[in-house]
């Protein structure tokens, strides 16, 4: 059995100025937006519709606009609104944690079509191009979370290797589900995700892909933590991640069958020729 080592959530401390973990894995997910996005502007494929390294650093500003602003409000809405009401200060406190992603990814969407309007680009080809890069932000995110031991998991079984006892929460072991969710959600997601848009896909795919493996991934993982709320429908109860991870999943497969159901009536004249 192990114990959660609680490290000291700031970094590095000169005079007045803190430098918290949780903030430098918000900064290590954008670096790699940019490192991975470096490679991607390189596939055949997606150097053929135009991608260039300066739209990254553009696009960039307004995406770290939209995960901070709307992980922050989707926080604060979705997951604890009476507490944040009680204490408005702490809305703005992301220093101690506390970002969701799906309200993260509404504010990305918002964002990628705002940016998407300048620039002439389909909202969708945007997000095909940037869904591979997403994943690995958000394990870099949930690595944050571990640090500042946020996110307990659900008690576990003390025979199991990895089961950790939370000294900031009880002396049960615990599943550390913060490792659980970088592990799946984030860096096999992106390993899966990586491999499918390395070849060209008809428009939404890929956004579409993205969308339905986090679901699955999310509502996979959220078993083993310990839920913000639950939720009681048809005789079901799900926590609130769940809850929010259900849209994705529907949305993911309503997107895929868009996709290729427009490819195949795309290929269907040309096939008839």
């Amino acid at each position: 059995m192990l114990i959660h080592p609680m490290p000291n959530p700031i970094a590095l401390q000169i005079g007045p100025l803190a430098v918290h973990w949780y903030g430098l894995m918000y900064l290590l997910a954008f670096a790699q937006f940019i490192a991975i996005g470096r490679i991607r502007i390189r596939q055949p494929h997606i150097a053929a519709v135009g991608w260039k390294k300066e739209d990254l650093d553009d696009m960039l500003f307004y995406g770290v606009l939209g995960v901070v602003i709307g992980g922050r409000l989707g926080e604060i809405l979705f997951y604890n609104p009476a507490y944040y009401f009680a204490h408005p200060a702490d809305m703005i406190a992301v220093w101690k944690g506390g970002m969701s992603f799906h309200g993260g990814f509404l504010g990305v969407l918002l964002a990628m079509w705002l940016w998407g309007r300048k620039r002439g680009r389909h909202l969708m080809d945007i997000m095909d191009f940037i869904a591979p890069m997403v994943p690995l932000g958000y394990a870099a995110g949930r690595l944050g979370n571990f640090i500042n031991a946020e996110l307990p998991g659900r008690p576990a079984d003390p025979s199991l290797p990895w089961a950790m006892i939370w000294p900031n929460v009880d002396n049960i072991p615990r599943h550390p589900s913060p490792i659980y969710q970088m592990l799946v959600d984030g860096i096999l997601l992106f390993i899966i995700l990586w491999f499918f848009a390395r070849k060209p896909r008809p428009r939404m795919a890929v956004a579409g892909m993205f969308s339905l493996l986090y679901g699955c991934a999310r509502f996979f993982t959220e078993y083993f933590r310990v839920p913000d709320y639950e939720v009681h429908f048809a005789g079901f109860t799900i926590s609130a991640g769940q809850m929010l991870s259900v849209p994705m999943i529907v949305l993911g497969i309503l997107l895929l069958v868009v996709a290729y159901r427009n490819k195949q009536q795309a290929q269907a004249p040309a096939q008839a020729g």
